[in-house]
């Protein structure tokens, strides 16, 4: 089968990467991806691969109509047998226009769970909307990343019978337990420094994600007497971004907090720390970063969006979003059992690899959209 993927962009993010595993991974059937906007570090690495990548522009004036023409001459071009949308601007966009292109097999792609009004963009709330009420006319089948974004696009109005979920999947032989973390440690720290717990967040600085919230737990953590280290990684998470900057100046956390901004080596990043916590407020489905952490024997603390507490299970801590104290007693609490059992520290840390291993692997995941694909061009309309 030719499957046709349609994307906002190619820039690093959840969906992106997901994108990225499942093409390069599959070999039973030929990628094609469109980037609505052009550019981005996944883009050449898709190219690398032998995948043909296609660049639109649907940012410059007039360039919405534009883009749409292209796109559709694209899809009469390739003719391709599926085609599979990630997001909801390209669900909308793209899955009106493959049908259009006389496309019959369109599979919209859903990664993300609440939407906030003042928080989520006003465009994606619409979107979502739009997409809802045409759900029973454009796509055969809607996949979501997490059982928790099914249950709540069945309450914005999505077709229930069309809601299916494949979990994210990993390349192991990327992210696992190094023997020695050590020298993962010594790249981000000082020899002084290696002795203490290591905490660390992957993601880009997003209201999302919540930083804030974070601060105030390690301000709490502080307050109890608890040295520590932790890192921040990820796209705008550096000495430029003055907001954050102002936060960890007014919660004196200079000394603790480190700003590694956007990194590539993030296996590296995940082996260094000995805990990784996510304390994002809404928004999520499906966290790459938990799964990612915890196939490298790091386990977790995060707050309960999404499916984190399916991903995480009996081998980590999650607690309620925007709740510092809670948050900063389950990172209280790894801490302590790090330093006082090493013994069970070291079960949970294989556990969690285990864990991953056992349920969220690359080749579960490309199974699983094979099997989809191959189901739609089977079904009669």
């Amino acid at each position: 089968m030719h499957i046709f993927h349609i994307i906002t962009s190619l820039y690093p993010g959840g969906a992106q990467s997901a994108l990225c595993r499942l093409c390069m991974r599959d070999t039973n059937n030929k990628h094609t991806v469109v980037a609505m906007i052009g550019g981005g570090a996944l883009e050449a690495r898709l190219i690398e691969q032998g995948i043909v990548v296609e660049a639109l522009d649907f940012t410059r004036r007039g360039g919405l109509l534009k883009g749409f023409l292209a796109l559709w001459r694209l899809l009469r071009s390739y003719r391709p047998d599926v085609v599979q949308t990630w997001m909801y601007h390209p669900d909308l966009i793209g899955g009106v226009c493959a049908r259009l292109a006389g496309v019959r097999h369109v599979c919209w792609g859903i990664r993300h769970t609440t939407l906030e009004p003042g928080k989520s963009s006003r465009s994606s709330i619409l979107t979502a909307r739009l997409c809802a009420s045409l759900s029973g006319l454009v796509p055969c089948r809607i996949v979501c990343c997490a059982h928790e974004a099914a249950r709540v696009h069945e309450s914005l109005g999505y077709r229930s019978e069309k809601l299916i979920v494949i979990p994210n999947g990993y390349d192991l032989s990327d992210f696992y337990p190094y023997m020695e973390n050590r020298g993962a440690r010594q790249i981000f720290l000082s020899d002084s420094e290696l002795h203490l717990p290591i905490l660390g967040m992957v993601g880009r600085f997003n209201a999302q994600k919540d930083h804030e919230n974070l601060l105030r737990a390690l301000v709490d953590l502080k307050a109890r007497g608890v040295d520590f280290r932790c890192l921040l990684v990820g796209a705008d998470l550096d000495a430029d971004n003055e907001t954050l900057v102002r936060w960890i100046e007014k919660f004196d956390l200079q000394h603790e907090v480190k700003l590694l901004g956007l990194r590539s080596d993030i296996p590296t990043v995940m082996n260094a720390l000995d805990l990784h916590v996510l304390s994002s407020s809404f928004g999520e489905a499906f966290p790459n970063v938990i799964a990612e952490a915890m196939a490298c024997g790091t386990p977790c603390v995060g707050t309960d969006v999404g499916d984190t507490s399916m991903i995480i299970g009996k081998w980590g801590w999650v607690v309620p979003p925007r709740d510092s104290k809670k948050l900063a007693d389950a990172i209280h609490q790894a801490i302590k059992e790090r330093e006082t059992s090493p013994s069970l520290w070291a079960q949970r840390r294989r556990s969690s690899a285990e864990h991953i291993r056992t349920h969220f692997t690359i080749d579960r995941m490309v199974a699983a959209f094979d099997d989809l694909w191959s189901n739609c061009m089977e079904a009669r309309e």
